[in-house]
């Protein structure tokens, strides 16, 4: 059985074939956790649930030491939208992909809290907890994050505080952790570049850092607080490769998911993981 890595590593890989394609393709990649979307990005139907082949992946995770996986709901759904058709949508999207996740036991299911559209972040903060009180249930085995957003338009969850408002109003707050994104926490004026410990600290004082479930590793295109959310590859934006690498190598971060979604091709993918990797090792 190949050696279980100390940094837990990967990047978005496509669920257009099957599970098991994604664990082989995530071999290839040398990552040993992967991101996937659970429906197409941008909504719709998710395609049928193949049994079969969940069980072929996961002996393959087993055997291959593959750790957490990180599902992301589409980017369309919006659980605050001042359209109720589009709460709606968000409602049923996830009702459907919480209990096709149960497949997978004990995996991560990130969704963006959303956009209230000139509602106002405290009615966008009582949608987003109305919704999570009414799909979570007591028994799921998938832990629920909220990921933390760049400060664009109106959306929610650009501060430590509006995501600890939205989990101080849901009932089972057991099934709900968090999602940093380190180019929307630095887009969003948290200054991970020079102040990583302090940002660390303020997350524990005000969410926790026992709720920090997954990283999503991206550098930015833009400057510190500029509510942009443009990822770049790491090392070739504002936050830069030495602090990224601060990032991975800090230990109340240590056995964490750690998913890249840079703009790369596999190619690109492969690079980046090996170059943390040996950068973490160091």
């Amino acid at each position: 059985m190949p050696m279980e890595h100390k940094l837990h590593i990967g990047c978005h890989l496509s669920s257009s074939k099957s599970f098991l394609a994604m664990g082989h393709e995530a071999s290839r990649l040398d990552a040993d956790t992967f991101a996937f979307f659970t429906r197409n990005p941008r909504g719709g139907r998710a395609k049928e649930l193949d049994l079969a082949d969940v069980e072929a992946f996961l002996r393959y995770k087993e055997e291959h030491s593959i750790v957490t996986l990180v599902a992301h709901a589409p980017y369309t759904m919006n659980a605050c939208a001042a359209k109720e058709n589009l709460r709606r949508f968000a409602h049923e999207a996830m009702t459907d992909d919480i209990p096709r996740l149960e497949h997978l036991p004990g995996n991560l299911y990130n969704f963006r809290p959303g956009s209230h559209v000139g509602q106002g972040a405290e009615k966008g903060i009582e949608h987003i907890a109305q919704q999570l009180n009414d799909v979570l249930t007591p028994d799921q085995q998938t832990t629920v994050l909220l990921e933390t957003m760049a400060g664009k338009g109106t959306e929610v969850g650009r501060t430590f505080e509006e995501l600890r408002a939205i989990i101080d109003r849901v009932e089972r707050d057991d099934k709900l952790g968090v999602c940093l994104d380190t180019c929307h926490v630095w887009d969003g004026g948290y200054d991970i570049r020079d102040h990583l410990d302090e940002v660390l600290a303020e997350f524990d004082r005000i969410i926790g850092l026992t709720r920090l479930k997954a990283i999503h590793l991206n550098d930015s295109q833009n400057g510190l607080g500029s509510h942009k959310d443009r990822h770049a590859r790491i090392g070739e934006g504002e936050i830069g490769l030495d602090a990224l690498v601060r990032v991975v190598r800090h230990p109340a971060l240590q056995g964490l998911p750690f998913i890249l979604e840079t703009p790369n091709d596999a190619a690109g993918y492969a690079r980046e993981i090996a170059m943390l990797r040996e950068k973490a090792a160091e």
